[in-house]
């Protein structure tokens, strides 16, 4: 009866408690703030290239007001000491505006009217308008990240709507300072602001007619001397990324918020992979973590998900990180890094080992396997079987994996023996044995791995299952008598016997709250990744009719409520940050939960599509993994699904099944 109590008291929450939307969508794929009476407002968004990234911080305040900083960082301008956080960093709050004169004096009083997000910011203001609102210079900021430049690009066009030729005074502007030589790995870094119209005399303006200058906030070592500054080609650049992300793995729902997110999430998990002396890293970013790697964040959590978009600088980030945790592996089976750091020069192993063999060797044979590539799977394979075998050897007397803490690095406790990383190891011994095959290994090994996964699941259920606050799930460690959010992981690696169970906890208020889950019950700490783990496997397990609610409720808040508009990390540490793999991870969800693909060879997969009670289709296009470009739509027929799978125009597979069931295709 009492959780009987808890699931409606949860179901409640997940409908009555949905916010008022601040933003809406737009109908070219973005979301829009229109200012109105809901002010003062202030957020955060981050924007990156391969050179830059910047954390924007902007309010609108109580008088309509436009205000923002730049949290600048340039993860190759290197610091001393040349730690994990030792990128170049600087707040700039430079006013590109205040120098602007119309008719010889200061342009007056700002009042915002929207502000747009589609991997541009575009903030549209009236300057000097009238009581009526009909007469007034309109400004356009348009702020973006270089997509391969070490600068953060802005462009602003003013417009004369009064009724009356204006005159605009834009000044040519230049601001540089020099950091101390003794702080930089590379001695003195120059910081420079430019302000350019590209034109010297003063703007006349008819009624109707614009004037556009450019601000370019930059930094840059002593060897450059130098700089082209192109705001056209800065742009275009920037739209063509953007496009080309939209354009492959588009998922299409009736629910336009959902396709919404997981567009913007495709841009978020992809732009910040930064150009580093070893290689393309991709960085999580929240002016923390650049030109550095992590066992969970890259090669657990973004790298398996970049084969499916085919974005050709991701996959070759999710490569070079392999590579560099490939260079760790020893004889002696001392821990791999949890970390490598500073361009690939160091590593950071200050929580011990996390788990992080498990969390390797499930990213890369996954990674492997999706990406269809036998030359990087072969290179790959010794890095995958080293990590199984360190596995292996960290195996108890009762069948699990002990770890010294797990990916939340002692912030909360995880015994001797946590359930994820026995989960991920469980995985990761089905790949192999999969991705073994498809090398020709031999098959005393690949039989090997999968007879060992066989046991660990057993091993799994008699070591960490039980009764947690009146829930038959799982204990995260031996003696936890809390529920924790992981509890999640088993369902993603295809562990089902208990999910029923684990489901109901997941969603009962002890855990859900109107931000996701709480990391544990009690606490007021969440973290985003358990909650989209969490989403992933729920689907995966074939519960949609509970996942819907709070998946939809999730993406709503995440997009259009109060900050937005991706995924974020953790609160209250970091404050939200728009860390990028967690947005890789909402995309998993569709991909693994929702249409259930499973990557069983090179060029074969498992498709066990959940389509949600309350929708007719679903498609996934452009399907860039397997070393091919396909796409999967599912269609309801009365209580069965038409399961179709398309390689251009021919058909693949065509197929009516029953819930639950999985279709076996190869491209």
């Amino acid at each position: 009866m009492k959780k009987t109590i808890l699931s409606l008291i949860a179901f409640f929450i997940a409908f009555a408690c949905y916010p008022t939307n601040r933003w809406e969508l737009t109908p070219d794929g973005g979301i829009k703030w229109n200012v109105k009476d809901d002010i003062p407002h202030s957020d955060h968004i981050e924007m990156s290239g391969l050179s830059v990234s910047t954390v924007v911080r902007y309010e609108v305040d109580k008088d309509g007001a436009f205000h923002f900083t730049r949290g600048m960082v340039w993860p190759m301008l290197r610091t001393i000491p040349n730690n994990t956080h030792a990128s170049l960093m600087r707040k700039i709050g430079t006013d590109f505006m205040s120098p602007i004169r119309v008719n010889g004096a200061p342009i007056g009083k700002e009042k915002v009217e929207s502000i747009e997000l589609n991997g541009l910011m575009t903030v549209t203001s009236r300057y000097n308008y009238s009581s009526n609102n009909d007469s007034y210079i309109q400004l356009k900021r348009i702020l973006f990240p270089s997509t391969k430049n070490p600068r953060f690009c802005e462009e602003y066009i003013l417009t004369n709507n009064t009724k009356k030729d204006i005159t605009i005074e834009i000044p040519t502007l230049i601001s540089t300072s020099k950091t101390d030589p003794e702080k930089g790995v590379e001695g003195a870094y120059t910081i420079e602001s430019r302000m350019s119209s590209g034109k010297e005399t003063p703007f006349i303006l008819k009624p109707g007619e614009s004037a556009t200058f450019y601000g370019f906030i930059s930094a840059r070592n002593s060897k450059i001397v130098n700089v082209d500054y192109d705001i056209a080609g800065e742009m275009e650049a920037r739209k063509a990324l953007i496009s080309q992300l939209n354009g492959n793995l588009k998922l299409e729902t009736p629910d336009p918020v959902i396709n919404t997110l997981f567009s913007f999430s495709k841009l978020r998990g992809s732009e910040s992979i930064y150009a580093t002396k070893g290689g393309l890293l991709h960085g999580p970013g929240g002016e923390s973590y650049y030109a550095a790697i992590w066992a969970n964040d890259q090669a657990e959590y973004i790298n398996p998900f970049f084969p499916y978009l085919g974005y050709k600088t991701g996959n070759e980030s999710a490569l070079n990180s392999y590579r560099h945790f490939a260079r760790f592996t020893n004889k002696d089976y001392k821990p791999i890094p949890s970390s490598i750091i500073a361009e690939g020069t160091d590593i950071w192993n200050g929580a011990g080992d996390r788990g992080d063999a498990a969390m390797i060797a499930y990213g890369a044979a996954r990674y492997c396997l999706t990406i269809g590539d036998k030359e990087q799977a072969d290179e790959l394979w010794p890095l995958i079987e080293w990590c199984l075998e360190y596995c292996k050897r960290k195996t108890n007397s009762q069948g699990v994996v002990e770890s010294d803490t797990d990916e939340l690095e002692g912030r909360f406790p995880a015994g001797k023996a946590n359930l994820c990383t026995s989960s991920l190891y469980y995985d990761a011994l089905l790949s192999a044995s999969y991705l073994g095959k498809e090398l020709r290994k031999s098959k005393k090994q690949t039989t090997e791995y999968a007879k060992r996964a066989e046991k660990l699941k057993l091993d799994i259920d008699k070591y960490f299952g039980g009764n947690v606050e009146g829930f038959n799930t799982y204990k995260y460690y031996e003696g936890n008598d809390v529920l924790r959010s992981w509890i999640c992981i088993p369902l993603t690696v295809g562990i089902f016997n208990r999910s029923s169970e684990t489901i109901k906890a997941l969603f009962s208020p002890l855990l859900w709250t109107e931000n996701g889950l709480l990391t544990q019950a009690g606490d007021a700490t969440f973290w985003d990744r358990s909650t989209l783990y969490a989403m992933r496997g729920i689907l995966a397990a074939g519960d949609s009719k509970d996942a819907m609610p709070h998946l939809k409720h999730y993406s709503n808040t995440r997009l259009l409520g109060e900050h937005v508009p991706y995924p974020i990390e953790a609160y209250p540490e970091g404050a939200q940050r728009h860390l990028s793999a967690e947005s890789g991870l909402y995309c998993r969800i569709f991909i693994e939960g929702m249409f259930g693909i499973r990557p069983t060879s090179l060029e074969s997969f498992d498709l066990k599509p959940v389509l949600p009670e309350e929708w007719n289709k679903m498609s996934l296009k452009n399907i860039r993994a397997f070393n091919s470009d396909f796409d999967i739509n599912v269609e309801r027929k009365d209580a069965k699904l038409l399961v179709s799978v398309y390689k251009g125009k021919k058909k693949v597979i065509s197929k009516l099944i029953n819930k639950g069931e999985t279709v076996k295709v190869k491209i």
